[in-house]
């Protein structure tokens, strides 16, 4: 099954549809990693907002969640879940794809319900429910705005995330958009959605190419990284960095007119709210949710960037 929405689904929304909580106690691990960047900051106040609501909502209901900053640290909180709580069901957000995958796959393999979050596994298959944002679509859309943007092609950096499967989609989405379009692609690197590294990245690009007419930050942690490069070596040459997920500091400089941010795309963090509502409410309930949640990606202009401007937001 899959359905396909064009924003996250409006918190409690879910809890409607399933009956009151069952008399047998259920246990939900939640494993994410830490807030390294500030789309994981932001899903991390969502993952501890939802956990806290639905257990006053489902008394009979224990969500564990934990956090880990790098992917041996989350297989062993996956671990310690299982063995000492007993776990029902596993809601993750993997580190990485591929240290993840084995994990994981125990996991299932022992009856535990699963439902993987954003970062697929590199695996199909081992989850019961995929809840994510349309990354195809956010390469996607972002191609489609950097070839509308530069009518004439271009020279073009690329900074990717962290190794995933999402990561992959999102630069297939990206080529398939410029393909034909005359952007040449001078180099791709991971940022690993980290500002320092994107810095990095970001800085050795503009020592190599004496030319650079945009860059493709995919994400605005990167972005921001980019920017201080860009202003740090006093180039005038790039004309704009497209981000993306909808960090309210970029949502306000594309509302405001800025040339370097002329736009955004949006991946929103809520998703992991999503992702436990429906897992939780498939435990306590006969509601289907097996199969994929895709939550679809949206181009933010200046003409409807009010609309995605949340200033009591974390991210």
């Amino acid at each position: 099954m899959s359905i396909t929405f064009k924003a996250a689904l409006a918190a409690g929304t879910l809890a409607a549809l399933a009956a009151p909580a069952m008399a047998q106690d259920i246990t939900v691990g939640v494993s994410i990693p830490a807030a390294t960047h500030g789309w994981a900051g932001g899903m991390n106040f969502h993952a501890q907002e939802t956990v806290e609501r639905l257990e006053e909502v489902y008394p009979n209901v224990d969500l564990v969640l934990s956090t880990a900053s790098d992917p041996a640290e989350q297989v062993s909180d996956i671990e310690d879940m299982v063995a000492t709580r007993g776990i029902d069901a596993l809601v993750v957000l993997p580190f990485e794809s591929e240290p993840l995958t084995g994990p994981v796959q125990a996991v299932a393999d022992g009856g535990v319900w699963v439902t993987v979050v954003d970062r697929g596994l590199s695996v199909e298959g081992i989850e019961d429910l995929y809840v994510a944002g349309d990354n195809t679509g956010f390469g996607q859309v972002s191609g489609e705005f950097m070839a509308e943007q530069l009518p004439d092609g271009g020279k073009i950096v690329a900074l990717r995330g962290i190794p995933t499967t999402i990561d992959n989609m999102r630069v297939a989405g990206f080529e398939a958009a410029i393909e034909g379009k005359g952007i040449e692609i001078l180099g791709m690197e991971h940022g690993n959605w980290n500002r320092d590294d994107s810095f990095t990245v970001m800085q050795d690009f503009l020592s190599r190419f004496p030319q650079i007419d945009a860059v493709w930050a995919s994400d605005d942690d990167m972005a921001v990284g980019v920017l201080a490069a860009i202003e740090a070596a006093g180039r005038d040459d790039v004309q704009f960095v497209l981000g993306g997920a909808g960090m309210k500091e970029m949502i306000a400089r594309t509302r405001d007119g800025d040339p370097m941010i002329p736009a955004n795309v949006t991946y929103p963090p809520a998703m992991i709210a999503t992702a436990i509502e429906m897992t939780v409410v498939g435990q306590v309930s006969n509601a289907p949710v097996a199969g994929t949640f895709t939550i679809g990606s949206e181009l933010v202009t200046p003409e409807n960037a009010e609309d995605y401007y949340f200033p009591g937001s974390p991210f």
